[in-house]
């Protein structure tokens, strides 16, 4: 692949994945003889990197800053920062640029290799053994000639090298009606993040780390609902999913979930990294009812509390 200013893909075109149960993976090394993948949908370019300006008090495996177009953007060694051993001394002058959660950084790498097309239920959640690197790897793939891709936690990377914004002190929901949310995301991080916000409103809360387990979780709850004569909504107030999640996409669980009349009534809410209007529309276009941006704790809050109240 070019490393010269490479733009992967145009917005509409990589948007047209979203609600297909597909995802395209941008394959690179780090010079370990291992493959990393990260979502496309997080890729802004791919460059030769640039001077670095290092700064003091810098995170282990933050090398410092450059300038991009205007902008001054942290850069990520990705090999030192998962404490990778022996890698090549030219690893790190391929830059990967990711936009993710209202940021932009670069991850230096060693080499870039292709983008893939793989289903969403080829891709798994790491076994505990496999995960590794401290928890760095979200999902794990396989290609045809049977080599494994690890997928990069972005959250887990960038809530480590940059640190995650406090929740402010939030007003709890004042109802007489049982507040109960369930939500799904892969992110260690994000489930994190989600139950800190849920906590300080006094939100009780069940939750699901793929697409597929809250698809199942979701159907066993309607399920149990329907045979005790009981309403779902007064049981799960609001269903909030992330939309990239191994084995069932966002998008395909909330159209899902609208397909089904057991779901009637309760709100669903996309709770995304991929923050654009063309996300926006593709939530729009599967029934989602809000769309909130990765991660302002206060406008979380604030999305959730109306439709908890109504």
């Amino acid at each position: 692949m070019e490393k010269s200013n490479v733009l992967l893909d145009t917005v509409d075109a990589r948007t047209k994945l979203a609600g297909s149960n597909k995802m395209e993976i941008l394959l690179f090394s780090l010079g370990s003889g291992e493959i990393f993948g990260i979502n496309v949908f997080k890729v802004r370019e791919v460059c030769q990197t640039p001077k670095v300006t290092r700064s003091p008090n810098m995170p282990m495996g933050v090398e410092g800053v450059i300038s991009l177009r205007g902008n001054i953007i942290p850069v990520i060694a990705l090999a030192k920062f998962i404490e990778l051993d022996e890698v090549p001394e030219d690893t790190g002058h391929t830059m990967i640029v990711t936009e993710y959660s209202r940021h932009t950084q670069g991850f230096l790498v060693h080499d870039v290799d292709r983008i893939i097309r793989v289903d969403w239920d080829k891709v798994k959640p790491p076994q505990a053994m496999l995960a590794g690197h401290e928890g760095l790897i979200t999902a794990i793939t396989e290609l045809p000639d049977g080599k494994l891709v690890s997928i990069l936690d972005v959250e887990q990377i960038l809530a480590n090298a940059i640190g995650i914004e406090p929740v402010p002190e939030l007003a709890p929901v004042e109802t007489d009606r049982e507040q109960s949310i369930f939500f799904a995301d892969d992110s260690a991080v994000a489930r994190k993040e989600i139950v800190m916000v849920l906590d300080k409103m006094g939100v009780k809360y069940q939750q699901a780390t793929n697409g597929l387990e809250a698809w199942e979780k979701l159907q066993s709850l309607a399920s149990r609902s329907q045979q005790d004569g009981t309403v779902l909504h007064d049981q799960i107030r609001i269903i909030l999913v992330d939309a990239e999640m191994p084995e069932m996409d966002g998008y395909v669980l909330a159209k899902n979930i609208k397909a089904d009349r057991r779901f009637e009534g309760i709100p669903v809410v996309m709770h995304s990294s991929l923050s654009s209007e063309a996300n926006r529309d593709m939530g729009k276009r599967v029934g989602v009812d809000a769309y909130v941006a990765k991660f302002d704790p206060g406008v979380l809050a604030e999305t959730l509390r109306p439709l908890l109240l109504r």
